[in-house]
């Protein structure tokens, strides 16, 4: 960065217009450049005052209709009452001084007919909406000199994300003060001037007075543009670099073999392998023969198979001399895992053990609250080897775990996983392990490229044939006869022999609940507030403990066997719930998202999850893909509190209309801010993406992602295109590339 751009705003504006700047985190010429404006005001287009909403901090563009001064009679004092209009309503801006004198410069500027923007938070008095001793400025009239005047009434206004303290026109000021003067050598550019050139891009300098300063619509759009494709293009060369390093490491090739663990696994399996699963295998196989280290991602719908293409990897690298290790997000998962891992491989887990194949190998299991007795027998297994697969959680990165050889990483669920996180697995290995990488949640293509830029991804889209599919329905928590027929219809399934999820958003009621108790960060939902009415007037979230408890007294339910899951419990308490579950001895489970992903229950049948209106699109997918996982028919129950027309309501109808991930994942990305999506906000970091947008934006992605590849081809470490590494440097931590990762 231009020791220009780095300079501290306490030098270039002074301390006083500088300190109300630095609480919002613009503390150098750079932060305030990078400030870009929210939207643009266009001479003559006024806001709409039938939108705003009591207690909203808001700036609006209006037109003065008239303005009076009168004398208080009941407390003494002055007032100036202005309205302003949008041309159909009206608003009330209300100035109070202790004499009329005091008053009148606020009445000879706020003229009628006079434009201008006015800022404040929306209050109401007798009935009409009002703001009180608002801030505000003036089309044409605050210039310094006629022309001046002329010229500002012309432009866009641009409108910045302000604050009481800051108000936009402060922030536009605070701009052009240090913005006029900087020349091209004061901006350094981070595109390099051959790409700008090909993809008939201006300067950066060029795109900041474009968006800051704009001459019509057209100019700050172009400079918008400009300035997304910086951010796209300074990720990609992250990225680009990430696997330009993969590329340059040394792994150890771990060809197939025609009579191992492989062969006798593909040999006793039940069910032929989907399209998608034995072309996805190609690929996998072909990729951990060769001595350059895999990095592959393995996307698919829930269901599709993706832990048996991971398996197959597996035992082709233990074949081959080689251990696996499965690193899951949650002990829950991680037990189900090693379940499901010995439950396929049968016989071939069963080394040394009596009725074992006599090809087989075994699979270990390490998690943080194993006892001390398993917990040595397991890191014994993995560092002599005798465990060909070892599946964990965290736990597998601590220091005292050591694997003979680790020839291959597989990572479930990556977005609960930071890139340094599997990166530190991946180094316990001779040679750089292959790496696959599992999700289930689909991901956009743009998403693919920008979060998992430094990966090649395979799809599995095909379901396995014997499903018989999920229908869904959203049903109105404050309707008591739909409600009834809820549990109606779990007590049908579970006459039937079937199972039923209920799924609760947090573990204690809210009545009794300690402070800590519902801050089960391992597997608490990101509940949503995308209707930005926090929780004000709305129903306590559902609770697993008081629901288990009201399930119990339920009539319908007479009988049947209510178990409990959460979080809290200890790992023998939640391995028994499973089981007891699993079982049928109790086939109602009613659990917080623990269950998510990877639990495997065939016989379960109904899902039902309360306040599904406050959860993610992409989580409901993922929860509903718990049922209808064998011969019979899923059914997922969306219970709702949203109100019809709301984007709550939206979501749950969104999630009920189709099971098609792709289509539910863009939905749920367009929803939700890309923060949350590209996790760039870790540890209180802002994030580097201010303009681009992933979905929208998948062509500048693209352009981009060409451009930097063709860079760092050309020049690994960057050593000619210091700009470009510069930003690099200042937007991503060099030891944790933590922008990477996901939350």
């Amino acid at each position: 960065m231009s020791d220009r751009l780095a300079e501290p705003l306490a030098k270039s504006l002074g301390a006083r217009a500088a300190n109300p700047l630095a609480t919002m985190g613009l503390e150098t010429v750079d932060d305030l450049l990078r400030h870009y404006p929210r939207r643009y005001g266009e001479p003559g287009t006024m806001t709409d005052m039938d939108q705003l909403a009591l207690g909203e901090h808001v700036t609006v563009m209006a037109q003065v209709a008239r303005a009076t001064v009168r004398q208080m009679r009941s407390r003494g004092g002055a007032l100036l009452q202005v309205t302003v209009t949008d041309g159909r309503h009206e608003l009330a801006l209300t100035f109070f001084a202790k004499r009329p004198g005091a008053l009148r410069p606020h009445e000879d500027k706020l003229r009628p007919g006079r434009h201008g923007l006015f800022t404040g938070v929306v209050t109401e008095y007798r009935g009409t909406r009002q703001l009180t001793h608002p801030d505000y400025v003036l089309v044409g009239v605050d210039a310094d000199d006629d022309a001046d005047a002329i010229d500002e009434a012309s432009r866009p206004i641009p409108i910045y994300p302000a604050t009481a303290a800051v108000p936009t026109w402060r922030l536009q000021r605070a701009v052009r003060t240090v913005l006029d003067p900087l020349t091209e050598d004061d901006v350094p550019d981070p595109v390099p001037a051959e790409v700008r050139d090909r993809l008939r891009m201006p300067t950066r300098l060029a795109a900041l007075r474009a968006v800051h300063v704009p001459e019509d619509a057209a100019t700050w759009q172009a400079g918008r543009r400009r300035l997304r494709l910086e951010e796209a293009f300074v990720l990609q060369t992250v990225l680009a670099q990430r696997r330009a390093r993969a590329a340059e490491q040394d792994a150890a090739a771990r060809p197939p073999r025609a009579d191992g663990l492989l062969a006798d696994f593909d040999a006793a399996l039940p069910f032929t392998l989907t399209a998608g699963q034995q072309e996805v295998g190609k690929e996998v196989a072909a990729e951990l023969a060769r001595p350059r280290p895999m990095q592959r991602l393995l996307q698919g719908e829930v269901g599709s198979g993706k832990t048996v293409v991971a398996l197959r990897a597996m035992l082709q690298v233990v074949d081959a001399g080689g251990q696996a290790a499965l690193l899951a997000p949650t002990e829950v998962l991680a037990a189900q895992h090693a379940r499901s891992l010995r439950a396929m491989l049968g016989p071939l887990a069963e080394q040394g053990m009596l009725g074992g194949a006599d090809r087989a190998t075994t699979v270990a299991l390490l998690t943080g609250s194993l006892g001390a007795a398993a917990r040595k027998e397991a890191l014994l297994d993995a560092a002599s080897g005798r465990a060909g697969i070892v599946v964990g959680t965290h736990a597998l990165l601590g220091d005292q775990v050591q694997f003979a050889d680790l020839g291959l990483v597989v990572v479930d669920e990556q977005h609960r996983f930071g890139v340094e996180q599997r990166d530190a697995l991946r180094a316990k290995g001779r040679t750089a392990p292959h790496l696959l990488v599992m999700t289930a949640t689909p991901i956009p293509r743009t998403v693919a490229m920008t979060v998992f830029g430094d990966l090649e991804t395979s799809t599995l889209r095909e379901i396995p044939a014997g499903r018989s599919g999920i229908t869904s329905h959203v049903v109105p928590a404050a309707n008591e006869r739909w409600m009834e027929r809820v549990w109606e219809k779990v007590r049908e399934e579970v006459d039937a022999g079937r199972r039923a999820y209920v799924v609760c958003a947090r573990i204690h009621p809210d009545d009794d609940a300690p402070a800590k108790a519902t801050a089960d960060v391992e597997e608490m939902p990101e509940l949503l507030d995308l209707d930005g009415a926090a929780d004000t007037g709305r129903a306590p979230l559902r609770a697993v403990l008081e629901v288990a408890d009201e399930l119990r007294r339920v009539p319908r339910l007479d009988g049947v066997g209510v178990g409990v899951l959460h979080g809290q419990m200890a790992p023998a308490d939640k391995d028994a719930a499973m089981a007891r579950f699993a079982s049928g001895d109790v086939p109602v489970l009613v659990s917080t998202t623990v269950v998510e992903v990877g639990v495997d229950v065939p016989e379960a049948t109904v899902m039902v999850v309360f306040d599904a209106d406050r959860f993610g699109i992409s989580q409901l997918h993922q929860l509903r893909g718990r049922v209808g996982r064998g011969s019979d028919p899923g059914l997922c129950l969306l219970v709702s509190t949203a109100q019809p027309g709301t984007p709550a309501a939206a979501r749950v109808e969104a999630l009920a209309a189709t099971t098609d991930g792709f289509e539910l994942a863009s939905l749920d990305l367009e929803l939700r801010a890309e923060g949350d999506v590209l996790g760039a906000a870790q540890s209180g970091r802002a994030s580097s993406l201010r303009l681009l947008r992933v979905v929208q934006d998948a062509d500048l992605i693209a352009q981009a992602r060409t451009e930097a590849a063709a860079v760092v081809d050309a020049d690994p470490g960057l050593a000619t295109h210091p700009a470009l590494a510069d930003a690099i440097a200042a937007q991503v931590d060099a030891d944790q590339e933590e922008y990477l990762e996901r939350a």
